[in-house]
């Protein structure tokens, strides 16, 4: 593959970035945003459906709500995760009380769920708050 797509997660536009590029932090050739972050990123709706229909790079999505306990638990977790998983796989997180429309759109029964998106398809999905290691040996199975 000659290069591999990932939408910028800050302003949506989608780039060419060759696969051995991944890990050398790629910048957003719109806007300049880190392509890997390295990091859970928050995202809307709207991205989230781009990214998981056009991004070649594993998408991992946490599915969460400010008032949840265990979500709350879980987002450091998830960020860890994120860390470790540079290069690999890209983390996002969306609020599913300020887009409750994705909610209804992927399914989400319960909260924290995590779905993994590749190919422009859902991949695996996981429910509950898990560790760090979990999350990441989870994200590399599937």
């Amino acid at each position: 593959m000659a290069s591999m797509k990932l939408t910028c997660l800050s302003c949506g536009q989608v780039n060419r970035v060759a696969p051995d590029r991944l890990s050398a932090k790629p910048k957003c050739g719109t806007c300049g945003a880190s392509l890997m972050p390295g990091k859970a990123v928050e995202v809307d709706f709207a991205t989230l459906q781009k990214a998981a229909r056009t991004d070649d790079v594993p998408l991992v999505v946490d599915f969460w709500a400010p008032w949840c306990g265990p979500c709350r638990m879980m987002a450091p977790e998830f960020s860890k995760a994120a860390s470790e998983l540079r290069g690999d796989a890209r983390l996002v997180k969306l609020n599913t009380e300020a887009h409750p429309k994705a909610g209804s759109a992927y399914g989400i029964r319960g909260i924290p769920t995590m779905a993994r998106f590749k190919g422009g398809r859902e991949a695996a999905r996981k429910s509950g708050a898990m560790p760090a290691a979990q999350i990441v040996s989870w994200v590399k199975s599937a």
